[in-house]
C-alpha cells in the first residue's frame, strides 16, 4: 500500500480534484493564459491600427450579436452537464479519466496560438515542443532519445497505419532491389528473404551492384504498377508471388484490419497469431505464421506484438518474440516489429523504481523490451492523461522512420525539421505535443512519479478485485490481469457460459441506466479467444455452449482511487449495487 500513499500525494498537486478542490489555482493560472494571450496580441504589432473600435463594440447591432453568442455559449454549458462525467472516480468504464493539469494547460495555451506542427512555417515553437516531447517519450519507451524519431497524430490508429506504412517502404525498396538483380544480373529471387534483407545490407548491396533510382524505381510495387511488378515478381521467383502478408495477435486493435485495408493488402494477408490461455499471443504459434510465410514466398510487410490490449489490458511476451526475431535477424531475416503500446506504453514509467512492484515480473519483462522493436504507437491520450486527440507514432532511429516523400509547392522554406513531407496526416495539430512536452517538464515519466501514479491504478484494481470477489460469489474474475483492467463475468458453479453471458449482459444493461457508476463491457469471441474462454470457464466448472464470453470492464485509471477514503466508500457503494443487479 506504500505505492498507493505516496502516489496519493503525487497526484493532489496533477489534478484539480473530483471536487475542484485546486480550483482557485487552476482558475488563476487560465487567467494568466488569457492574460498573456491578450498581451501577446496587443503588443507584437504595437503600431497596427486598432480594428474594432470602442464606438463599434458598444453599437446596438453588435452588442446584440455578442448576447446572442453569450447565450449560446450558456446553452453549451448546460448541454455539457449531461456529458459523461470521466473526471471522477464513479467512471471505470473505459480507457479515459481526469485530465492532468500540465496536459490541460499546455494543451488550452497552445490552442489559443493554433499552431500546425505539419511544417515551422506555420509551427515554429510548436514543432520544437514536437520534438523535445517525442525524446521524451522515447526514453520512456527504452529507445536512445537522441537517436528515435516520431510525431504526434491524431490517435493510435493513426500511428499504427504509420507503422505498416514505413514497413511496407522498406519491404518495397528491399523486393524493389532484388528484382532488378534477378532480372538484370540473373540473380536468384527469393521474394520472402529478400524482402527481409534489411536497411544496412540494402544500402551496401545497392552501392556495390550499382542500382540506379530509375531501375529501382521501374521495379517497385508503390511507384510503378503493382499488378506488373508482381509478375515480373512470379517470373523472376519461378512461382506465383502471392504478396505481403500482415501478421497481428487475435488480440490486435481495430485499427490492424483498417491498415490491412486501406494499404490494400487483402483479407486473406491480414494473419492472425493464436492466443494462449492467458490472452496474449503464443509464440509458438507465431513461429509457425512466420514459416509457413517463408514456405510460401509471403514477405511479412509487418509484425505487431501488443502492450496493453484494448479488452483487458493484456501485455504481450514482447521480450520472447523480440529474442525470436533477433535469432532470425542472425540469419538474415529482419522481420519489422512494431509495439501496439497506446495502451500500455505508459506502465513503462514504472520501471526502475518502487512502482514497479505494482507489476508482475514477466510483465516488466515484456515492457522493458518495447525498445527492441522498429517501432511504437503510444497514445498520450489514454494513460498519459492528455487530452483528445493525441497520440504519437515513434521510430528506432532516422532509418525506421523513412517513408514515401511528398512534396507540397505552397510550402517553400521546409528544412529538415519539417515532418510534412513524411507524415499521413498533413495538418496536425500542435496541442497534444505541448501537453505531453508540459507533463514531461512538469510531472516528468519517471517511476517516483508518474509512475507511481500509473501503480496506483493497479493497487486500485487488486484492492477492488479483491473486495468483489469477497462479496459476491458470482464474480469470476478474468485471470491473470496485467494491469489496471479488470474484467469479470457472473457465473453461478457449474452454469453454461451462456447462462453466464446473460446475467453479466443484464448487469451492464443495468449500469448503463444508472448514475452511479459507468462500467463498460467487452465480448471475446472464440476465434481468437478460444483458449482464454475455455480456461475462464473452467474457473467455476461450466458448460462451454457459447461462442464467445461476455464480460464487465473496469478500467482504473482516475488517481484518486489511491486515496483510501474514496476506494474504502466506491467499492462498498459497487458491491451493493452489483448484488442488486444480479439477484
Amino acid at each position: 500500500m506504500e505505492h498507493t500513499r505516496n502516489t496519493k500525494f503525487a497526484a493532489d498537486a496533477y489534478f484539480l480534484g473530483p471536487k475542484s478542490e485546486n480550483g482557485a489555482w487552476v482558475r488563476g493560472e487560465f487567467q494568466a493564459i488569457l492574460d498573456h494571450w491578450f498581451d501577446w496580441r496587443r503588443s507584437l504589432f504595437a503600431g497596427d491600427p486598432e480594428i474594432i473600435s470602442e464606438a463599434r463594440r458598444l453599437s446596438p447591432d453588435f452588442l446584440r450579436e455578442r448576447e446572442v453568442l453569450g447565450q449560446e455559449l450558456r446553452h453549451l454549458l448546460e448541454m455539457l452537464r449531461a456529458e459523461v462525467p470521466k473526471y471522477t472516480p464513479r467512471y471505470v468504464g473505459h480507457m479515459v479519466s481526469e485530465l492532468s493539469l500540465p496536459a490541460l494547460f499546455g494543451h488550452f495555451a497552445t490552442l489559443l496560438h493554433n499552431p500546425n506542427n505539419t511544417s515551422r512555417e506555420a509551427a515554429k515553437i510548436g514543432a520544437r515542443m514536437e520534438s523535445e516531447a517525442i525524446a521524451m517519450l522515447a526514453q520512456m519507451l527504452g529507445y536512445d532519445p537522441a537517436a528515435a524519431q516520431g510525431h504526434f497524430t491524431g490517435g493510435g490508429t493513426v500511428a499504427n497505419f504509420e507503422a505498416v506504412w514505413r514497413a511496407r517502404y522498406r519491404m518495397d525498396h528491399a523486393l524493389s532491389l532484388a528484382l532488378v538483380l534477378a532480372e538484370r544480373d540473373g540473380d536468384r529471387l527469393d521474394p520472402f528473404t529478400a524482402a527481409h534483407m534489411g536497411w544496412r545490407k540494402f544500402e551496401a548491396l545497392r552501392v556495390e551492384r550499382e542500382v540506379s533510382d530509375r531501375e529501382m524505381r521501374a521495379a517497385s510495387m508503390v511507384l510503378s504498377n503493382p499488378l506488373d511488378v508482381g509478375r515480373r515478381i512470379s517470373n523472376a521467383s519461378g512461382r506465383d508471388y502471392r504478396g505481403p502478408v500482415l501478421i497481428t495477435p487475435g488480440n490486435k486493435h481495430f485499427s490492424w484490419r483498417k491498415a490491412a485495408n486501406l494499404l490494400g493488402l487483402g483479407e486473406a494477408s491480414f494473419w492472425n497469431a493464436p492466443l494462449d490461455r492467458e490472452g496474449r499471443v503464443q509464440l509458438e504459434g507465431l513461429k509457425r505464421l512466420i514459416e509457413a510465410a517463408r514456405e510460401d514466398a509471403r514477405p511479412i510487410v509487418c509484425l505487431a506484438t501488443v502492450a496493453g490490449t484494448t479488452e483487458a489490458g493484456e501485455i504481450d511476451p514482447i521480450d520472447d518474440v523480440v529474442d525470436l526475431l533477433d535469432d532470425l535477424r542472425k540469419d538474415g531475416i529482419d522481420i519489422w516489429h512494431h509495439v501496439d503500446a497506446a495502451y500500455g506504453g505508459f506502465f513503462c514509467s514504472m520501471l526502475g523504481g518502487d512502482a514497479e512492484g505494482a507489476l508482475d515480473p514477466k510483465q516488466s519483462a515484456a515492457l522493458r523490451a518495447i525498445g527492441r522493436a522498429q517501432s511504437i504507437t503510444i497514445d498520450p491520450h489514454k494513460l498519459g492523461y492528455v487530452p483528445y486527440s493525441c497520440g504519437a507514432f515513434l521510430t528506432k532511429n532516422k532509418q525506421a522512420y523513412q517513408a514515401s516523400s511528398f512534396q507540397a509547392p505552397y510550402i517553400d522554406r521546409a528544412d529538415d525539421g519539417d515532418k510534412w513531407r513524411c507524415t499521413l496526416e498533413g495538418s496536425r495539430s500542435g496541442a497534444g505535443a505541448a501537453a505531453t512536452w508540459l507533463t514531461g517538464k512538469t510531472l516528468g515519466f519517471e517511476a517516483e512519479k508518474f509512475g507511481a501514479i500509473i501503480a496506483a491504478g493497479i493497487e486500485a484494481r487488486k484492492i477492488f478485485q479483491a473486495a468483489l470477489g469477497a462479496e459476491n460469489k458470482l464474480v469470476r474474475p478474468l485471470m491473470p490481469s496485467d494491469t489496471n483492467i479488470l474484467c469479470f463475468s457472473l457465473a453461478r458453479n457449474g452454469e453454461k457460459l451462456s447462462a453466464a453471458n446473460a446475467r453479466t449482459l443484464r448487469a451492464h444493461e443495468k449500469f448503463q441506466t444508472s448514475e452511479e457508476f459507468s462500467v463498460s463491457k467487452t465480448v471475446m469471441a472464440a476465434d481468437c479467444y478460444e483458449a482464454l474462454i475455455n480456461a475462464h470457464v473452467e474457473v467455476y466448472e461450466g458448460d462451454c455452449d457459447a461462442d464467445q464470453l461476455v464480460l464487465l470492464r473496469c478500467v482504473f485509471m482516475n488517481p484518486f482511487w489511491a486515496d483510501p477514503r474514496v476506494s474504502a466508500q466506491l467499492i462498498s457503494e459497487f458491491v451493493d449495487i452489483l448484488k442488486e443487479y444480479v439477484e
